[in-house]
């Protein structure tokens, strides 16, 4: 312990030059230690703090900025995985457990995005991002009816697991990947011409084209070196950061494996925030660690 809060050395690896001079502070705080399974950071700027899933526990959490306390922000949560802050600063979830995305209004209300397609109850939603055009993206794997642990064991109703687009306007469901074995993490490029999506089955990361409402392309992006990937954030310079079996992997636009930020146990997901997006929060199997660095995350998702 230092300075009353649990320290972990930092350790970057670097693997290509171009890696050089990633870094930031010496040592990792541990924010929360006391999870089951972390997901989900989610930051947000106006109140200064972050929202994380506890999944199996069937919470989600806060972390406050301002005071260092962690708190449970809602329990049940529909075991609450993936979440984002979308531009009018509202939280937009995935919910295992309720088989849905939804969003928690600045009154408080919950709003239905998107829980059925074609009549059809969807698996378990994922991980989630916003457009700026408002429209929502999502996976939707079946880790959350494949069993008890972080949803309710249930048969699939769907042909697949698949990624979905919400219109914003009409809420209308479109499948917009429809070859994944497990789709997981997905993040947008700063201009949104570009999605990147896990398969975390598959071991890799795809690159998609973005056409209108529509995905082309899809080629693997990058392959991963340590278990399987999970959640995915970009940098202001186009990197491509993605959580593994042993900490986070930095990937250059081209596909290259720039160099790694290890970490203590598995992680699952990440983001940047503070007021100048050089807050790196991740999450780790039963911890949430953060650390400042030297580069800075796009501006969405948050």
């Amino acid at each position: 312990m230092v300075g009353g809060m649990e320290k972990v050395k930092v350790r970057f690896e670097r693997l290509d030059d171009r890696f050089a001079g990633t870094d930031g502070d010496e040592w990792m705080e541990r924010l929360f230690a006391d999870g089951r399974w972390t997901e989900g950071p989610a930051y947000f700027p106006a109140g200064r703090y972050l929202v994380f899933s506890d999944i199996p526990n069937d919470r989600v959490l806060r972390w406050d900025e301002t005071t260092g306390a962690v708190g449970v922000l809602t329990q049940p949560a529909g075991y609450a995985n993936g979440h984002t802050v979308d531009r009018q600063g509202r939280l937009v979830s995935c919910e295992h457990g309720n088989r849905r995305v939804s969003r928690v209004e600045h009154d408080g209300t919950v709003t239905v995005l998107a829980d059925r397609v074609d009549g059809k109850r969807l698996n378990s939603p994922n991980d989630v991002v916003e457009r700026a055009d408002g429209s929502v993206w999502f996976t939707d794997p079946s880790y959350g009816i494949d069993s008890d642990y972080e949803g309710h064991r249930s048969p699939s109703e769907v042909d697949g697991c698949h990624v979905y687009r919400c219109d914003p306007a009409s809420g209308a469901l479109t499948v917009v990947a429809d070859d994944f074995e497990r789709p997981n993490g997905l993040a947008f490029s700063a201009d949104e011409e570009t999605l990147y999506i896990v398969d975390t089955r598959r071991s890799h990361i795809r690159r998609f084209t973005v056409d209108g409402d529509a995905l082309t392309g899809g080629e693997v992006f990058a392959t991963c070196d340590a278990g399987s990937f999970d959640g995915l954030r970009l940098d202001a310079t186009g990197r491509v950061w993605a959580a593994a079996h042993d900490g986070l992997h930095c990937f250059a636009p081209d596909g290259t494996l720039l160099g790694k930020l290890l970490v203590p146990e598995i992680v699952s997901n990440l983001t940047f925030g503070g007021p100048k997006l050089n807050h790196l929060f991740i999450t780790a199997t039963t911890s949430v660690y953060t650390l400042r660095v030297n580069v800075n995350g796009c501006r969405y998702p948050r």
